[in-house]
């Protein structure tokens, strides 16, 4: 680090030109949240059904009786012991943020391939409460586009056509339930995306080292276990 060392009138000075670039950018992020708010929906015709650990769960069963539901597409494949550290990463500012979710008319879950089984022992070693379902015996991840089968060649990711690189890919959908209980689909976010929801990375972002990443690559992230 070689920042240059100033009196406080200097620094305050440099931090009041840096906020009015921290305003701008409040103010075009709201403007861009207005605009993901007025995307046209879309109705979810297929009847999706998960495996809970409880037995069946229905896609419209995951609002628990709220208006509005926030879907983690979990990257954790059947054939796979553990979920994967960056979705971890991400799913472990979930449980805080329930109580306040909830009070806002906001359900969420995570989504994955892999059995509920190995789900509910992964959720268990990880210490959440948030609801996680399973989508091996369905099409939910692959209708969302976060799921593809091996010889696809190419498939669409993010809104692009692109190479297949790997079976499962990260991914967040937001759906809407109806007052006769119908489910609209309203926005998804793909690769990064995704990392909004990620709090801790804010919190780098305001400290001298920032992120620490090289190619803004989070291969820094570790399940929290294994620190």
């Amino acid at each position: 680090m070689k920042n240059p060392i100033v009196s406080r009138e200097e620094w305050t000075s440099a931090r009041r030109a840096l906020l009015l670039a921290e305003k701008e950018l409040a103010r075009r992020h709201a403007e861009l949240a207005r605009k993901r708010r007025a995307l046209p929906w879309v109705r979810v015709e297929k009847p999706y059904v998960f495996d809970g650990v409880d037995g069946p769960v229905a896609l419209a069963d995951l609002f628990a009786g709220k208006r509005q539901l926030l879907v983690q597409h979990f990257m954790f494949a059947p054939t796979w012991s553990e979920g994967c550290p960056d979705c971890s990463f991400m799913a472990d500012h979930h449980d805080a943020a329930l109580v306040h979710l909830a009070h806002r008319d906001v359900a969420l879950a995570a989504v994955s391939r892999a059995p509920i089984a190995a789900i509910t022992a992964f959720k268990k070693r990880m210490g959440w409460r948030f609801p996680w379902v399973s989508s091996q015996a369905n099409d939910f991840n692959y209708d969302f586009n976060v799921s593809f089968r091996k010889g696809a060649g190419e498939v669409t990711y993010n809104f692009e056509r692109a190479p297949f690189e790997r079976e499962d890919l990260p991914g967040t959908s937001v759906f809407w339930r109806g007052d006769a209980g119908e489910v609209f689909h309203t926005y998804s976010a793909f690769a990064g995306g995704n990392e909004i929801l990620c709090g801790t990375l804010n919190y780098l972002d305001f400290l001298p080292l920032g992120r620490q990443e090289t190619d803004g690559r989070t291969d820094w992230v570790r399940h929290h276990d294994r620190y």
